[in-house]
């Protein structure tokens, strides 16, 4: 499901006063990382991801590589945070 511009401004509003949930640290995207973030974002829909990485590149790479494994989509990147949304069985947040 491919959100529309719209759609992440109203997840960004969402997520303003959120913190982060899940830290990504050294070692990288692990299977109980991506198991973790799995069960977060069907709890909780949208979440912040903090992602402690060396360079930009390193930390693009693993959040693209979050965002492949756990079927979410990607509302916003700041800095070494990242905004995923991923819609659960019973929506909770009303998107237009």
């Amino acid at each position: 499901m491919a959100l529309t511009q719209a759609q992440k401004r109203h997840l960004r509003k969402l997520a303003h006063a959120l913190k982060p949930v899940i830290i990504v640290g050294n070692a990288g995207v692990s299977p109980a990382l991506v198991q973790e973030l799995d069960t977060t974002l069907e709890h909780h829909e949208l979440i912040k991801v903090r992602v402690n990485g060396e360079d930009r590149a390193a930390r693009q790479a693993m959040i693209v590589e979050l965002c492949d494994k756990s079927g979410g989509e990607l509302v916003q990147t700041i800095g070494h945070i990242a905004v995923l949304y991923r819609r659960a069985e019973k929506p909770r947040l009303q998107l237009s």
